[in-house]
């Protein structure tokens, strides 16, 4: 049977004004999960990743601790929602990221605050209309690329997808729960590295495991930002 792993990037440097590049914690993380899927003995016949940078940081990391020298194609419908778009949809003055950072710094706990605006602006995203990029949209074209994948995984043969958490939560709701409901609920808790398992057969794509992060337990590695 076909197996499709969904793995999440590493760390990103969150609060930096590059954020699409891994800290040296998310290096870390990827090197521990490329180790961790040596001992698995997995073998991917696909590497397929998304065209952000972190994507490319992860996968490389990854698969060189791994001891896998294998190709790696690009499919850009991997890539995360505009997290930009978003936000300053949500507060137009955050267009500005000056204006954003003072407005975390005065909350006295930044990554606290941070993360209650980013819901509330996701949340808006969701609901409403008027985006470049719709939920909808989003949605469907973070599913559609799994698919392409999937497509071209063979009876017994494996592929890693290195992603992001939105698309990763995306894909997962409408497999588990036939619709997008779910994604607010999944998104949040992805954790970085994390490995959701799908599995391909006569009645199509099925979560086998979601956010599996056993890699990561028993270290200080663990992340959701």
């Amino acid at each position: 049977m076909p197996t499709i792993y969904l793995i999440r990037h590493a760390q990103a440097s969150f609060g930096r004004s590059d954020y699409d590049r891994l800290s040296p914690q998310g290096e870390q993380q990827a090197a521990v999960l490329g180790e961790a899927l040596a001992e698995r003995g997995l073998k991917p016949s696909l590497v397929v990743r998304g065209a952000m940078r972190r994507h490319a940081q992860t996968a490389e990391i990854a698969l060189r601790a791994a001891g896998l020298d294998v190709p790696v194609e690009v499919d850009e419908g991997l890539n995360e929602f505009d997290h930009d778009q978003v936000i300053v949809a949500y507060k137009p003055a955050y267009k500005r990221r000056a204006v954003l950072l003072a407005d975390l710094a005065r909350s006295g706990h930044p990554a606290r605050a941070f993360q209650e605006m980013f819901s509330a602006a996701t949340q808006r995203w969701v609901e409403g209309e008027g985006y470049p990029e719709s939920f909808a949209a989003f949605c469907q074209r973070s599913e559609d690329a799994v698919r392409r994948t999937a497509a071209r995984v063979g009876k017994g043969e494996t592929a890693f997808v290195f992603t992001s958490g939105g698309p990763i939560a995306a894909v997962a709701s409408r497999l588990l729960a036939g619709s997008d409901d779910l994604w607010l609920k999944l998104n949040p808790v992805t954790i970085n590295t994390a490995i959701t398992k799908l599995t391909s057969g006569r009645s199509g794509l099925t979560v086998v495991s979601y956010n599996d992060h056993g890699h990561l337990d028993g270290t200080e590695l663990l992340t959701y930002r």
